[in-house]
């Protein structure tokens, strides 16, 4: 063996790395390695510390979301002392049972009856105490129990606006204040579960909204978007990834979804105003159109992960089924699409969040308009969650802060919900393979 081939052995302390590399006891190669160790610990730490501050944000978020929103749950509420029998309303307990008691009750002026009723019992500023909707209710608890027609009765109204931040510490005005301490004391005014958020819809007073309209227009839009995007998207990866032949064309759509991926929300909202609406003439404000423009902007992102999905298979199940005489299309909708499927539904996933959660293009389409009444099918005007959470933002009441913070509750319920289902989903198909 040549001399030159042989390692030298350290002579001497002060040059143990350049005659021997391997000798891990010297002292150069021991400052390596404590230098190595220092980088490992100090990427770790920076890791750690990425975490931990996702983690603080996160918790930051959910903390203050939850302790402003929580109030928009609960409602001052204001017993309020009637005698129907003297307020004598032109309605029967028959009509009541009867549809069209609502424009009954409204005719026979409930409204008036009841504001009446609030300056019997608590002075010429009684109507200032209670909530503009307030009849409302009282028109809710006629419905349920004509009986009450007959004689007096002490309902639950939604307070004021002013007497409800005041209620909860939150008012600025030492009058009202002091007015709603007395109320308090009196045993008159107390804090109760807000059922109305949860069924109600828009309203121009912060004490009598609900968001069951905004929940309802997501659901239908939700629906329409998967309806569309999913079926479409998949369809167009199978053909992409097994049929379509490789040449420029193919190269060219394949960029063009990819670019489509990445295209602003706005874009979408610009060429579903310029189709649906101005091309098609489709109603405006419907959820259809909403999830139609959802649908093209969800589509490429299944496009992408289904292609990935499907080439993720191992080309062995498919020489494995064209070797047992399956034909073309048995060999991927048979074994390709089962094994691809739960890719395709993470996919699936990301762009439905990403839809739930998009308010420029439903902008766009004219879905921030004030609706009352829930949607009643797929071409009845509407709006959505993060639009309704936009309009209660830019609202100048008080009010409407913690009915904010309690519709952004709702919404990231609504969105766990449907990640929770889309997960169950895929890990049932994944325990089937």
């Amino acid at each position: 063996m040549s001399e030159t081939l042989v390692p030298q052995l350290p002579t001497s302390a002060e040059e143990p790395a350049a005659a021997a590399p391997t000798g891990w006891t010297t002292d150069s190669m021991q400052k390596r390695i404590r230098s190595r160790y220092r980088r490992e610990r100090r990427f770790r730490m920076w890791g750690l510390a990425a975490v931990v501050g996702s983690a603080g944000f996160l918790a930051f978020l959910l903390i203050t979301m939850l302790w402003q929103g929580i109030g928009g749950f609960q409602r001052a509420e204001l017993a309020l002392p009637i005698d129907f029998k003297a307020a004598a309303l032109e309605v029967t307990p028959d009509q009541l049972r009867a549809e069209g008691a609502d424009l009954a009750l409204a005719s026979a002026g409930l409204q008036d009856a009841v504001e009446n009723a609030a300056v019997a019992a608590y002075g010429p500023e009684g109507t200032d105490y209670i909530s503009e909707n307030a009849w409302v209710q009282v028109r809710d608890a006629l419905k349920d129990d004509p009986a009450l027609l007959a004689g007096r009765a002490t309902i639950h109204v939604a307070a004021s606006s002013p007497i409800a931040l005041a209620a909860k510490g939150d008012g600025n005005d030492p009058e009202i204040a002091r007015v709603a301490a007395k109320l308090r004391d009196q045993g008159v005014l107390v804090q109760g579960f807000n059922a109305e958020f949860l069924t109600g819809s828009d309203a121009t007073d912060p004490t009598g909204v609900g968001i069951w309209g905004a929940l309802k227009g997501s659901l239908l839009t939700m629906f329409v978007t998967l309806l569309i995007a999913f079926p479409v998207g998949v369809c167009s990866a199978i053909y992409l990834e097994e049929y379509a032949p490789k040449n420029r064309w193919t190269d060219l759509i394949e960029v063009s979804i990819n670019n489509l991926a990445a295209v602003p929300s706005i874009i979408f909202g610009l060429l579903g105003l310029a189709m649906f609406l101005n091309f098609m003439h489709l109603p405006r404000s419907a959820p259809l159109v909403g999830g139609m423009t959802l649908a093209l902007m969800v589509m490429p992102v299944i496009v992408i992960a289904g292609r990935n999905a499907i080439k993720s298979v191992p080309p062995s199940i498919r020489d494995a089924a064209l070797g047992i005489g399956a034909s073309r299309i048995q060999v991927v909708f048979h074994h390709v699409l089962p094994i691809a499927l739960p890719g395709i539904l993470t996919g699936t996933i990301i762009g439905m969040a990403r839809a739930l959660g998009e308010t420029a293009p439903l902008l766009l389409i004219g879905m921030r308009a004030f609706i009352v009444t829930p949607p009643g099918g797929l071409f009845d005007p509407a709006t959505v969650l993060p639009v309704q959470i936009f309009l209660w933002s830019d609202q100048v009441s008080r009010g409407f802060v913690e009915k904010t913070s309690a519709a952004i509750i709702v919404l990231l319920v609504f969105l766990l919900a449907m990640n929770g289902i889309a997960i169950y989903l895929r890990n049932k198909f994944e325990t089937r393979w």
